[in-house]
């Protein structure tokens, strides 16, 4: 394990026009902030109270732009998490102090993007700078809302909603949430569509300090997994970062809450509180018990708080003096966290498919030294491979001899010989069982003498008479006896279906699957046509490479036999000493033939290996023509059943053969003049921003797009509620 060290704690301050100078000082080495109260005169001359306070912390970062935050606060974490240092990093503070704008920044503006898309870039640049290795990233967005768990990327297509609640979980590798969505993402675009997607989920609500509060607890992870490319290093390492945004604390009697806002707010300071019962059990060094299980938040941060991990506060504040008790509160909570020790050590793991090449390396190693072993010790040439198919099957017809007296006895050769032998004892004596009861079956009905219940209800049956003997035996010249199926009797009219164009316009629309095969059958049958074609070809070529790869697979087989043979000749070759005519090697008949055997093997194993070339390319291509045309059948049954079930009778005119717009030309986005004016402002804001800021253009195209689907979806919901009324 690593060494232990102390947590990382920075405060922020929002910046304000009617800051409390007077009250709210900061050292000079922007690493302490002093708070002063003047003296309450209500309470008389006497008053011990006390008015002022110090708080020593890793930087106060005042008046600071969202570039300098990061590398100040968050840069060291992501980078340290590369070589296997789990990483977290926490925003805390009360309602409206900033914490989601340090976290996740405005995503309008790309220069005002906030800790968490920083990070995906800085992991994204770092993994370009590093081709000695395969880095993966997987993502993942948890929300804790009124102490229940929630994915905010179920609403991706390929997700969709979890039949079961998600729970947190431990095992030995740490804690994770059951139930909770990984996603892949390859690309910086990728990661940067999944974050959006995800803040478009969060619950926010108005409240008195900030007309846009989170309203929940979010925990965005980035996973990665690191592989040398190095064939001979089996150790890989992985790293996760949690990128922590907290709801904002609250005073119900000054904030004045009610309703829905209220029950959030309390199931919010409840798990706050509980958050910081758990920092101080940390802090104490005497305390054996901490309490993570008292709430979602806690349970879900456990490996983060105190565990094997680089830990951050960044604690939010306001600098007014209106709310310099809540900014009393808030710096408290960071003294305390300073006094928690977390031992992050680098995660470690071993690659089972490296160790198994390299095992097997060793074992061919190992073999070589065993075999020079035999030879210096005069031993005869031992096989110590695994047997193959015509060695079992020796031994399987040496078995069968030994059983019905034809062999006195089985030479014991090596280890595994003897193995074999005992399992084809075992091989034989099952087969004759089966053999034995398959005759019975044939001739006679088994049933258990002592099975009275048995006997009796197949004598009522008339299977069998009271002597046992089978009842209506076939002789060979009756003819079987059967119930007709109904659908197959006569005067009885099977009746046709009607397709959708025949029957009017249905209430509701019908289930994708029942309308994908009318599809199939009408508007979408030539595609559907040329599918089946190439998926037939596809298969074709499939079963003929099986079938080439299995001749391979034999002559390769027959190649190491002949080479065992051609061995086994030269060792007797060379104990009975060789023989040379004008310096030539002279070699027997038997070695000959085995010669010219292997070079024909070795001809045809190498045409065998083109051909089988040849039809994996081949299989590419098909493959290729069956995901496209799998795709167009698929797209073209999207738009046909949206123009066809949920598009207004009205705008169904613009759709006719006869109009200038056929279906298919035009989305339905379009049809409702939705989602055209935000691709427009979209691509204006592009072309002013991205001059400069050139590293911008993941991070507006995932926006776009994210923009783009939630409009889709709205006029979606619109044309449905529409068709309904």
């Amino acid at each position: 394990m690593g060494t232990r060290k102390k947590v990382h704690a920075f405060v922020r301050v929002k910046p304000t026009d009617d800051f409390a100078h007077e009250m709210i000082k900061y050292g000079d080495d922007n690493k302490s902030i002093d708070i002063h109260l003047k003296k309450d005169l209500q309470r008389g001359v006497v008053n011990n109270k006390q008015t002022d306070w110090s708080f020593k912390l890793d930087g106060v970062l005042h008046n600071a732009s969202q570039d300098l935050v990061y590398e100040t606060v968050a840069k060291d974490v992501v980078a340290q998490a590369l070589d296997g240092y789990n990483g977290t990093i926490m925003c805390y503070g009360q309602t409206g102090a900033g914490k989601t704008y340090t976290m996740t920044g405005a995503t309008e503006n790309y220069k005002h993007r906030g800790i968490l898309p920083r990070a995906l870039q800085q992991v994204f640049r770092m993994i370009a700078e590093r081709p000695t290795h395969a880095i993966t990233v997987r993502v993942s967005y948890l929300e804790i809302y009124n102490e229940s768990l929630f994915d905010l990327l179920s609403t991706l297509p390929y997700v969709g909603p979890s039949v079961t609640p998600m729970t947190i979980v431990e095992n030995p590798q740490g804690v994770f949430v059951k139930g909770l969505s990984v996603h892949l993402t390859s690309q910086e675009e990728d990661a940067f569509s999944l974050l959006f997607e995800g803040e478009t989920n969060r619950i926010i609500a108005s409240h008195t300090m900030n007309k846009n509060s989170s309203r929940s607890h979010c925990i965005f992870t980035i996973y990665v997994e690191a592989h040398s490319r190095t064939l001979s290093d089996e150790k890989y390492i992985t790293s996760k970062i949690n990128l922590v945004d907290l709801a904002g604390s609250e005073r119900l009697g000054k904030s004045g809450s009610e309703g829905r806002v209220l029950k959030e707010a309390t199931y919010i300071n409840k798990s706050l509180s509980f958050l910081e019962q758990a920092i101080i059990a940390l802090g104490d060094q005497k305390r054996d018990h901490i309490p993570f299980r008292q709430c979602k938040l806690t349970h879900a941060l456990k490996d983060s708080l105190g565990g094997n991990c680089n830990m951050v506060l960044l604690t939010n504040i306001y600098g007014e003096a209106a709310q310099l008790e809540e900014t009393l509160s808030s710096l408290r909570f960071a003294s305390r966290m300073k006094l928690v020790t977390t031992e992050p050590a680098i995660n470690e793991k071993y690659d089972a498919e490296r160790m198994v090449k390299n095992l097997e390396k060793e074992l061919v190693l190992l073999k070589q030294e065993l075999a020079i072993h035999d030879s210096l010790a005069n031993r005869t040439l031992v096989n110590y491979d695994p047997m193959d198919e015509i060695q079992i099957a020796e031994i399987n017809s040496q078995v069968r001899r030994y059983l019905e007296g034809t062999l006195d006895e089985i030479d014991i050769i090596n280890l595994r010989q003897i193995q074999e032998v005992f399992n084809q004892f075992r091989v034989v004596l099952s087969q004759q069982e089966q053999e034995v009861e398959a005759t019975l079956r044939r001739k006679y009905t088994l049933i258990d003498k002592n099975d009275f219940a048995a006997i009796s209800a197949v004598q009522k049956a008339g299977l069998v008479d009271v002597d046992g003997h089978l009842v209506g035996e076939p002789d060979g010249q009756g003819f079987g006896l059967g119930v007709t199926p109904y659908s197959t009797k006569p005067g009885k009219k099977s009746k046709s279906k009607k397709t959708f164009k025949e029957q009017l316009r249905p209430s509701t629309p019908p289930p994708k699957p029942v309308a994908f095969e009318d599809f199939k059958n009408e508007r979408g049958s030539e595609i559907n046509r040329i599918f089946k074609e190439n998926k037939s070809i596809l298969n074709e070529r499939r079963k003929r490479a099986s079938e080439t790869t299995q001749r391979i697979n034999a002559i390769k087989r027959e190649m190491d036999m002949t080479k065992e043979a051609l061995n086994f000749q030269k060792s007797l070759r060379e104990k009975q000493g060789e023989y040379e005519n004008k310096g030539l090697m002279i070699i027997d008949e038997e070695e000959f033939l085995l010669i010219l055997k292997l070079k024909d093997l070795k001809k045809q194993y190498r045409a065998e290996y083109q051909d089988l070339r040849d039809l994996r390319a081949e299989v590419q291509y098909c493959q290729h023509l069956v995901d496209q045309c799998r795709h167009r059948l698929l797209t073209e049954f999207d738009i046909w059943y949206n123009e066809s079930f949920f598009i207004p009778e009205d705008m169904q005119v613009s759709l006719k053969p006869a109009s200038g717009i056929r279906p298919g030309m035009v989305p339905i986005s379009r049809l409702v003049a939705l989602g055209e004016d935000d691709q427009d402002k979209f691509s204006q804001l592009q072309q002013m921003m991205l001059p400069e800021g050139p590293d911008s253009i993941s991070f507006y195209n995932a926006k776009v797009k994210t923009e783009q689907k939630r409009n889709y979806l709205k006029t979606m919901m619109g044309l449905q509620q529409g068709h309904r009324k």
